[in-house]
C-alpha cells in the first residue's frame, strides 16, 4: 500500500519506519522546508530522532498534492495545535483516503479532540486514531510495542491493522474515540504532574499513590463524558500512562522534574522554546475542556495552578491526602 505520513518529527518518522516494515510504499511530507532539506541530503532528523537513518526508497517533499494523490492511507502525525491548519492545506487531495490520527491532545480555541477537527475539516468516515505507549526511539529501533486503534469503521481497521501490525507491533481495536483520546490526552498531564513530584524528590510510594489518583481520575471522565471507562486498561490508558510518567525519556516528565526542582523561569521557558512539551499546551486544553463540560476535576485545577505559577508545589501533597 501507499502511505503518506504528514509531519517529519520522531514520532512520524518512527510510524513511517514501522509501516515501511510491511514493504508499504513511504511519503513524508513536512511544511518544515528544512526537515525536509535535512531528510533529502541525510536520511535523517538529527534533531528529533538523533542515530537513525531512514531507509533510501522514502519519499520526503513539501508539496502536500505530490504527497498524499495516490496514497491508500494518510498519517496525520503533526502536533495538535496545527492539526487544523493541515487539515484546510490538505483537503482537496483527501478523497476516499483511510486516515490515521496520531496527533494526541485538545485544541485550545474549540476544545475539541483530534478526531473531531478532522471529521469536521475533512467530512470523512474513514478514520481512526492511534495512541498507546510507544516512545518514537523504541518505535524507531523495532521494539515490541502495543498500541490502541480507535474506529468506527470496519473496513478502515482492516486496513490499518494490515499495513502496520507486525511480529514487533500488536494493535487492539475498540470503537472508543473518547476514551483514547482522553487518555492520550491526559497522560502528558499526568506526566508533568509525576515530572514535579521527582523533581520534589518524593518517595516512589508516594508517586504510585498520584498515579493511581490519576488512573481514577481519567476512568471518571472518560465516563463522564461519553466514553467507555474500561479503555482506562487499554495499551492507551494505563500502558501509555505507565510509560509517560515513569520515564525521563519523556519531555513532560523531565520539563515536570525542572518545576519540581525549583528552576527559574528562564531555565524553564528555555528547555519549552528548545522541546515540544505537548502537556503545557494539553493542560491549557484540557482546563478549558472541564470548564466548558462543567465537570470537576480538582486535580487538573491544581496543577494548572502549579505549571502557571499560581500555586507552590508544595500544595500537592496536603491536596493528594485529603482529595475524595
Amino acid at each position: 500500500m501507499n502511505v503518506t505520513i504528514l509531519g517529519a518529527g520522531a514520532y512520524a518518522l518512527a510510524l513511517a519506519l514501522r509501516f515501511n516494515k510491511n514493504n508499504n510504499k513511504i511519503v513524508i511530507w513536512s511544511a518544515v522546508k528544512k526537515e525536509i532539506l535535512e531528510l533529502n541530503k541525510t536520511k535523517k532528523n538529527e534533531k528529533a530522532l538523533p542515530g537513525i537513518i531512514m531507509p533510501d526508497n522514502f519519499i520526503y517533499t513539501t508539496d502536500e498534492k505530490k504527497a498524499i494523490e495516490g496514497s491508500d492511507i494518510v498519517v496525520l502525525a503533526v502536533a495538535t495545535k496545527y492539526l487544523s491548519s493541515v487539515c484546510n492545506t490538505i483537503k482537496p487531495y483527501i478523497k476516499n483516503k483511510h486516515i490515521v490520527i496520531a496527533s494526541k491532545g485538545i485544541e485550545q480555541e474549540t476544545n475539541n479532540f483530534a478526531s473531531n477537527i478532522v471529521k469536521n475539516k475533512l467530512k470523512t468516515r474513514k478514520l481512526c486514531t492511534i495512541s498507546g505507549p510507544s516512545f518514537a526511539k523504541d518505535m524507531a529501533s523495532d521494539e515490541l510495542i502495543g498500541l490502541s486503534l480507535a474506529t468506527t469503521n470496519n473496513k478502515t481497521k482492516q486496513v490499518v491493522i494490515k499495513a502496520l501490525s507486525s511480529s514487533t507491533l500488536k494493535i487492539r481495536s475498540t470503537n472508543d474515540f473518547l476514551g483514547v483520546e482522553l487518555c492520550g490526552t491526559l497522560k502528558n498531564v499526568i506526566a508533568v504532574a509525576s515530572g514535579i513530584l521527582d523533581g520534589m524528590k518524593v518517595s516512589e510510594s508516594t508517586k504510585a499513590m498520584f498515579l493511581t489518583e490519576s488512573l481514577n481520575d481519567t476512568r471518571k471522565l472518560i465516563k463522564k463524558i461519553g466514553g467507555n471507562e474500561k479503555t482506562i486498561l487499554s495499551f492507551a490508558g494505563f500502558g501509555d500512562i505507565l510509560l509517560t510518567c515513569t520515564s525521563l525519556s519523556s519531555r513532560n516528565y523531565y520539563y515536570g522534574k525542572l518545576i519540581g526542582e525549583g528552576k527559574s523561569k528562564e531555565k524553564l521557558n528555555e528547555y519549552l522554546n528548545n522541546n515540544t512539551v505537548e502537556g503545557v499546551y494539553t493542560l491549557k486544553s484540557i482546563y478549558g475542556l472541564i470548564k466548558s463540560k462543567r465537570v470537576k476535576m480538582p486535580f487538573i485545577d491544581l496543577i494548572y495552578d502549579v505549571v502557571f505559577d499560581y500555586r507552590n508545589t508544595k500544595d500537592i501533597l496536603p491536596f493528594l491526602k485529603e482529595k475524595e
